[in-house]
């Protein structure tokens, strides 16, 4: 079975559309449906079943989903132990990160990573938390940085193929209107004041929720649910409401003035930022070396002051 055909495949399974899965994969539909085809007749028997909801897996398709990961993953081991064995340190790297993650703490990083190691192609892939662990387990990216999901976010089992590494302590916070009363305000207080936050199921409000939560003043009154951290300083800013958010991704306004900075008196103050990828036999060399660089210099990539300290 060829690996092209397993990632076609899965791309099926996964989308239950060959519409869709053959724009994950840079085909086009009519050879997504000759792969399938050709993939069934090699195995002697049907791997999806279609139905007014899309196609769906059947018993034999759900038999060979595992075998076809196990598959791609062990392709990828031998790719990369023949990689390790040249010259040097070359290849190609695609990192998955949250917007704010991104711009404010890899960007810097980045530059002075590639220029260390001109071999390897770096890509730098933005989405939200949700997607971005779907396209690590996926191999569409390598390496993800994203905030730790809170539990209650995810309805299925951790996937034992991905290890994680906490990179960073985020302090949250509490964001008002530039002309609101700038004393800082007690839980009581707070529980009156109407909020701006992203809509339920985002990381981000599950980080609120959670304060809220753990702070025991129930869940926050919304003004307003936004798309973005930037809507959200936004519509702070304009009055609309106050919110809780990573610092880093709101940092500039503050500085700016644009929004008023206040103190969270509640008891969960932080939200960690976390490194996710691959377990693998052996990683890839650009991947190791990401590992390495990052094994001895998280805390200058993620605490930009120590940088202007060296």
């Amino acid at each position: 079975m060829h690996p092209r055909l397993l990632k076609t495949f899965l791309a099926v399974a996964r989308t239950g559309n060959v519409t869709r899965a053959a724009q994950e994969v840079n085909l086009a539909q009519s050879s997504v449906s000759d792969q399938i085809q050709a993939l069934e007749t090699e195995l002697g028997a049907s791997l999806f079943t279609r139905s007014r909801q899309g196609l769906t897996l059947t018993p034999a398709g759900e038999a060979l989903k595992p075998y076809a990961d196990d598959l791609l993953a062990l392709s990828d081991d031998a790719r990369a132990a023949v990689d390790a064995t040249g010259a040097g340190t070359v290849g190609s790297l695609s990192i998955g990160a949250l917007e704010t993650i991104a711009s404010a703490r890899l960007a810097p990083w980045l530059a002075g990573f590639r220029a260390a190691h001109a071999g390897i192609d770096i890509k730098l892939r933005i989405a939200g938390s949700g997607e971005l662990l779907r396209r690590l387990s996926d191999g569409e990216i390598d390496v993800a940085f994203c905030f730790e999901r809170p539990a209650e976010l995810d309805t299925e089992a951790p996937d034992q193929r991905l290890a994680r590494r906490v990179v960073a302590v985020e302090p949250l916070a509490l964001i008002a209107p530039p002309g609101d009363n700038h004393v800082d305000v007690d839980l009581a207080t707070l529980a009156e004041k109407h909020f701006v936050a992203t809509e339920t199921g985002c990381v981000y409000r599950a980080m609120v929720d959670k304060a809220f939560g753990e702070a025991g003043v129930g869940k926050p009154r919304l003004a307003a649910e936004a798309g973005s951290i930037d809507a959200i300083a936004g519509l702070v800013a304009a009055g609309a409401g106050f919110g809780l958010v990573p610092r880093l991704a709101v940092a500039a306004a503050i500085e700016r003035g644009k929004v008023a900075e206040l103190a969270w008196p509640g008891p969960v103050r932080s939200a960690d930022i976390v490194m996710v990828w691959r377990r693998r036999r052996v990683q890839p060399p650009a991947l190791k070396a990401l590992l390495e660089q990052f094994q001895e210099k998280c805390a200058t990539v993620f605490r930009p002051e120590l940088r202007k300290n060296k």
